[in-house]
């Protein structure tokens, strides 16, 4: 997959963590729902795979 600019959105709902992922060439958005003890960086790649999918499943058969 190409680079692309992805946006992230953290808020803190008691002990988790909602993150938004927002494709900024689509704006196609997915989210999230996490532990907040698991760690940014966790959370923001868990959010990015599941982007990276929802938009592969947007692409017409045979590419």
């Amino acid at each position: 997959m190409a680079a692309r600019e992805v946006l992230f959105e953290f808020r803190q709902i008691g002990a988790y963590v909602k993150v938004s992922a927002i494709d900024a060439a689509t704006a196609t958005e997915v989210s999230i729902v996490g532990d907040a003890s698991a760690g940014t960086a966790r959370l923001k790649q868990t959010a990015l795979r599941k982007l990276e999918y929802v938009l592969a499943k947007q692409q017409p058969p045979g590419r």
